[in-house]
C-alpha cells in the first residue's frame, strides 16, 4: 500500500563560518543532531572564484569511521588523496569517500577554474559507517555526470539523478556499505514527481534553489525552510516544484549506534577517538603532501 511520509521537522539552512569559508548548514541544526546515518549536510557556495577569491581551498586533512561525500553542482574541484587518488569532479558529478580505517584528502577548486574564474557549489556529505565497517580499508569512488543513471517525471520537467540506491528500474553505480538513497533533481517549473523510499528509512529533502511544495502543502524556499525531514511512516514522498528548482534527497536505513566525534573522526568509542588521533599522528592514515 502507498502512502506519503509525514512530516517531521522544517528547518532552515543558517550560515556557519568553517574558518574563511561562510556556507549554510542544516545538518546539524537546532532540534536535529543527525538525521541517521546522515551526520552532516553543508551547502558551501556559490562561490565567486578567481585568483583574487578562492576561500574553498582545503588542504590535507584526516578522517576516519565515517564516509564524506561530495556532490558538486557547480564549478571544477581537484580531489587528492593518501591512496594516490588524483580526479577532477566537475558539475553534476560526485566523489565518494569511504574513509574507513583513515584517508587523507584535500579539495579545492582546479588551477584552471581559478584563472578562469567562475562559479563553485556543492554539498558535502557526511554518511555515518556501522561500528563493523569503521576500520575497513579506506576507498575512493568518482562518478561524472554522464555516469549517473536518471529517471524522469511523467511531464519530463523533472530530472533526477540515481547515485547511489535504486528508483524504478535505475540504480545508482555508486557501493555502499549500508542501505542509502542518495538522489539530486532538477526541477523545472509545475513540475511534479512522486518518489518510492522504505518505509524503515530516515529521510529527508534539501532545497538548493527554487522553490519546492512537498507532498502537496509544506513549502520549502531558499533562504526560508530549506530541509524538510520526514517520518518513518509511509514509503512516498512527492514534490512539485512552483519554480526552477535544484534539490537532493536523502533516505538510509538508520544504524541505531552511540556516536563519539571529533574534528574529522566519528566513532563509537571516546578511546576510539584517541586511538584515530595517534595512528593519524604516527602516519598510520598514509601521507599527502
Amino acid at each position: 500500500m502507498k502512502k506519503l511520509k509525514s512530516t517531521q521537522k522544517i528547518v532552515s539552512s543558517p550560515f556557519v563560518n568553517m574558518g574563511p569559508i561562510k556556507l549554510r548548514q542544516p545538518l546539524p541544526t537546532k532540534g536535529i543532531e543527525n538525521v541517521d546515518p546522515f551526520l552532516l549536510l553543508h551547502h558551501y557556495g556559490p562561490y565567486a572564484i578567481s585568483e583574487f577569491n578562492n576561500p574553498f581551498d582545503l588542504g590535507p586533512h584526516p578522517h576516519r569511521g565515517f564516509e564524506p561525500i561530495t556532490l558538486l553542482f557547480k564549478g571544477a574541484q581537484l580531489h587528492r588523496d593518501s591512496l594516490g587518488n588524483e580526479m577532477v569532479v566537475k558539475a553534476g558529478g560526485v566523489q565518494w569517500t569511504t574513509a574507513g580505517r583513515g584517508i587523507i584528502h584535500a579539495e579545492a577548486p582546479t588551477k584552471e577554474f581559478v584563472k578562469k574564474g567562475g562559479d563553485l557549489e556543492g554539498i558535502q556529505l557526511w554518511l555515518n559507517l556501522p561500528a563493523k565497517y569503521k576500520m575497513m580499508p579506506p576507498n575512493y569512488q568518482h562518478l561524472e555526470d554522464n555516469q549517473i543513471p536518471k529517471i524522469y517525471s511523467e511531464d519530463k520537467k523533472i530530472q533526477v539523478n540515481i547515485i547511489a540506491g535504486h528508483q524504478n528500474s535505475e540504480r545508482g553505480l555508486i557501493e555502499t556499505q549500508t542501505e542509502v538513497n542518495v538522489f539530486s533533481a532538477n526541477a523545472k517549473a509545475d513540475g511534479e514527481i512522486t518518489l518510492d523510499l522504505p518505509e524503515n528509512h530516515h529521510s529527508l529533502i534539501y532545497l538548493l534553489e527554487g522553490e519546492l511544495l512537498v507532498n502537496g502543502k509544506e513549502l520549502l524556499q531558499k533562504g526560508g525552510n530549506q530541509m524538510i525531514v520526514f517520518n518513518q511512516d509511509g514509503n512516498q514522498i512527492s514534490f512539485k516544484a512552483k519554480k526552477e528548482s535544484t534539490l537532493l534527497i536523502l533516505s538510509g536505513a538508520p544504524i541505531k549506534e552511540k556516536i563519539t566525534q571529533y574534528g574529522p573522526y566519528v566513532m563509537n568509542t571516546q578511546t576510539e577517538i584517541l586511538e584515530a588521533m595517534r595512528d593519524y599522528q604516527q602516519g598510520k592514515m598514509g601521507h599527502l603532501y
